[in-house]
């Protein structure tokens, strides 16, 4: 089975630039496809400095649904939004006041590659912090890291501080990625991961964040769940779902990350098998119980279940559960507006227009 590589540099183009990142891409291109999957064959997106978050967000989510091995090489710089605080990935037209609209946020990594199979999926990543941005990376916290990228994916490179003043810096951990990977000879992950640290210890001794996430654990549920996907046989995979979305009601409260996780699932498995009322009805449950928990309405798993919930809305077919779905949809978003302007309104104005239909 042929694996997808997608290879994403983006960094502004104006002077808020720390790295420069585009310069490594005519390195990784002239890697053989093959050698850059690890797979005997593969197909290669490249995204050279991206000006639209929404842009990056569809090629990666056409990547994350390709079957077979998923290796993703991004460098760049990573920002804080000023509002949330939440990292994102800064793109060509990225500014330090426009970072939650111009960027792209880091949890979209997360949340666009979480359905993938087990050990499916390996990441490189080289990546600068802003100042500000690197201050929270190595803030010590409970919880997840900022830059978690999945518990079934593995994640490997670096995030190095800014550069010093007026500086750009050059992405050397993923050019001696490239460089090792030019030979021909793919090594195993772990080992390309410390030989390319290894080259670039001089230069870097004494800063940066060395990033090791490895994988998944033997009988993941989540393996099953997409290989009976893969399968055509979505009733399987959604009873499967259901039922380990109700033992984590019993293990850990009808209200928790773990149930809502599976709820998720049952959302994106429902879009899968072409029914969008489903999933439509799941996002919703999902937004509105994080909501009821005291979630706040940009949170962004709120934002993100909303969002999908309304994507899923604009797939129904038959009117009467549109305008069923429609209603409540409306009365969501007028709580979670979103980031694209004019949300609520496109859901009151096709609320109007189905009015009309039998």
């Amino acid at each position: 089975m042929p694996g997808t590589v997608l290879l994403l540099a983006a960094s502004p183009l104006g002077r808020g630039r720390l790295v420069d990142a585009a310069s490594v891409l005519p390195v990784l291109a002239a890697v053989p496809p093959a050698v850059l999957s690890g797979a005997d064959t593969a197909n290669v997106v490249e995204l050279a400095d991206p000006l639209e978050p929404q842009a990056v967000l569809t090629r990666l989510r056409a990547a994350a649904a390709a079957p077979g091995p998923l290796t993703v090489y991004v460098a760049g710089q990573l920002q804080l939004d000023r509002r949330q605080r939440l990292p994102h990935l800064a793109l060509a037209r990225t500014t330090a006041s426009t970072v939650r609209y111009t960027g792209l946020p880091w949890h979209w990594f997360r949340e666009e590659l979480r359905l993938r199979p087990a050990g499916a999926t390996t990441l490189f990543l080289d990546l600068h912090a802003d100042p500000e941005a690197w201050r929270s990376l190595c803030a010590p916290g409970p919880g997840p890291s900022p830059l978690d990228c999945g518990r079934d994916n593995a994640v490997y490179g670096r995030v190095a501080p800014p550069p010093s003043r007026r500086a750009v810096a050059s992405p050397s951990y993923m050019k001696a990625v490239a460089t090792i990977l030019r030979s021909g000879w793919r090594p195993p992950d772990e080992e390309l991961n410390q030989q390319a640290l290894t080259r670039i210890a001089p230069e870097s001794a004494g800063t940066g964040l060395p990033l090791a996430q490895r994988g998944p654990v033997p009988g993941d549920p989540h393996a099953a769940v997409t290989a009976a996907v893969r399968a055509g046989r979505h009733a399987d995979a959604d009873a499967l779902a259901a039922r380990l979305e109700q033992a984590a009601g019993l293990a850990h409260g009808p209200v928790s990350e773990e149930v809502l996780h599976w709820t998720e699932v049952r959302a994106d498995l429902a879009m899968l098998a072409g029914d969008a009322a489903r999933s439509c009805r799941a996002w919703m449950t999902v937004a509105g119980t994080r909501l009821t928990a005291g979630q706040p309405g940009d949170a962004p798993a709120v934002e993100a279940a909303v969002d999908r919930a309304h994507h899923q809305w604009g797939r129904i077919t038959d009117p009467a559960r549109a305008r069923e779905l429609g209603t409540a949809l409306a009365e969501l978003r007028a709580r979670v507006p979103g980031r694209r302007e004019g949300a609520l309104d496109h859901v009151r104005r096709q609320l109007d227009q189905l009015q009309t239909q039998p």
